[in-house]
């Protein structure tokens, strides 16, 4: 049972064609993941068929990061689209149950994409 993971740097105009692939070759989505990088917000989304993992990855800008939903394709994405408007501010585009940031209660609205504090220079 040894399988392999694969990571491609995709653009967000080809994530509907890709989702869409994935699906037809019979791959099930198991996650997608938003991290705040230095410059950027960096998504990946991973799928699994027989223990092969492919792990697509999408830079997107920090502020007014918009991208398409693949609810459509993979109905429980919407969770994770959700979570990435609540906590990160990315817009997803289309989502088939759009929460419309009310999905997470968070004292601080896109807590992990915050601005950095400034420190206090004495």
């Amino acid at each position: 049972m040894t399988g392999e993971q694969k990571l491609i740097s995709i653009e967000v105009a080809d994530l509907m064609m890709k989702a869409q692939q994935m699906c037809s070759e019979k791959y099930r989505l198991v996650q997608i993941g938003c991290t705040k990088c230095p410059d950027s917000l960096q998504v990946n989304y991973s799928f699994d068929r027989d223990y092969n993992f492919v792990n697509l990855q999408i830079s997107l800008p920090l502020d007014g990061a918009l991208i398409p939903s693949i609810s459509s394709i993979y109905w429980a994405a919407l969770l994770y689209e959700n979570e990435m408007q609540d906590l990160y501010g990315v817009t997803v585009k289309d989502i088939v149950l759009d929460y419309k940031g009310t999905f997470y209660r968070t004292a601080v609205k896109q807590p992990f994409n915050q601005p950095p504090e400034k420190k206090d220079e004495a």
